[in-house]
């Protein structure tokens, strides 16, 4: 009776607001707190800021990663002055990367907004829609890129056959070896997945967004277009600037697709990508880590502009709050 009397004491003193009374942890509750914020935070340090720390520091020497931490040679900023004036492949990486922003921007993300906002009305089978749209972002990068490969076979895939390319007498397109082609093909297979994704995160805006408004602006006789830019759109605009953030990041980080579509450890010719030189430099055949890691850090530095953007924005509107 007296553990019962005691418990709901404790009960009442923590959960009832203006008690006055503040519940002290025990020990038992120190430790998995101590636990659950200790773990996570430690594992964030150790593969999250150790290794980019690391990379800042490797940038700045030349190492091939063979033969210990004694072959080390500090050289200065001779990567980043190599990088930016000497190496034939950092600015046709740069001119991809901006290539496939300008493109996940002008036509994955739309269509991917468009498919939301269809998707949110009430028709027949929308979540049989929503899933089979969806389903590129749940298939494994490597499964998509087997995928697209064999559809852009220049003997047997499914573009060649449409085209009628591949028939005697035709025009032989090779999709994934010509260097003017090859980038191109690869954004249309990865747009598959960017489009499904903006719509799930577009689709979950709507569905959080006041239907009032929307209903306020088709009495006063507005357009479902008009509706739509001068009511829905602003309205949503935390969601907006989340998904161009993403896109921003998606372009950069860009890799998975590339080197599985085009082969040879992503290398083609027309397929240049920061990524895919922080891979091959660093582990490819060559080892220049050093070097492998000031493109990293130059890609780290690209991709903190729209982030410390949207925290100084989240930040500043919690403030005015």
């Amino acid at each position: 009776m007296t553990v019962i009397t005691d418990a709901a004491e404790n009960v009442a003193g923590a959960g009832v607001p203006g008690s006055g009374r503040v519940r002290r942890l025990t020990g038992r509750d120190k430790i998995v707190l101590g636990l659950m914020v200790g773990i996570p935070t430690l594992l964030h340090v150790v593969l999250v800021w150790v290794p980019t720390l690391v990379s800042v520091l490797l940038s700045f020497t030349r190492w091939d990663g063979i033969g210990g931490l004694a072959t080390i040679k500090f050289i200065g900023v001779q990567n980043y002055s190599t990088m930016f004036t000497v190496s034939p492949t950092f600015w046709p990486a740069v001119q991809h990367n901006v290539i496939w922003l300008v493109f996940f921007v002008l036509l994955p993300t739309p269509f991917g907004v468009f498919l939301a906002y269809q998707l949110d009305k009430s028709i027949r089978f929308t979540r049989f829609y929503q899933t089979a749209i969806f389903l590129p972002v749940v298939i494994s990068a490597a499964v998509t890129g087997f995928i697209w490969q064999t559809i852009y076979d220049p003997d047997n895939g499914l573009v060649n056959s449409i085209l009628g390319t591949n028939k005697p007498g035709g025009t032989y397109i090779e999709w994934l070896g010509n260097s003017h082609l090859n980038l191109w093909a690869v954004l249309v297979a990865a747009s598959w997945k960017q489009a499904a994704y903006i719509m799930i995160l577009y689709l979950a805006g709507l569905k959080g967004a006041d239907p009032s408004l929307r209903e306020a602006a088709a009495l006063d006789g507005a357009s479902e277009w008009q509706t739509f830019m001068r009511v829905t759109f602003p309205a949503l605009k935390p969601i907006n600037i989340i998904i161009l953030v993403v896109t921003i990041i998606e372009s950069l980080r860009a890799f998975d697709l590339v080197y599985v579509v085009a082969g040879t450890n992503g290398t083609k010719p027309g397929l240049e990508l920061l990524s895919i030189l922080i891979a091959n430099n660093i582990l490819g055949e060559s080892s220049l880590v050093g070097y492998g890691s000031a493109l990293a850090v130059v890609l780290l530095v690209i991709s903190l502009a729209p982030i410390l953007s949207y925290v100084f924005q989240t930040f500043r509107k919690e403030q005015q709050s």
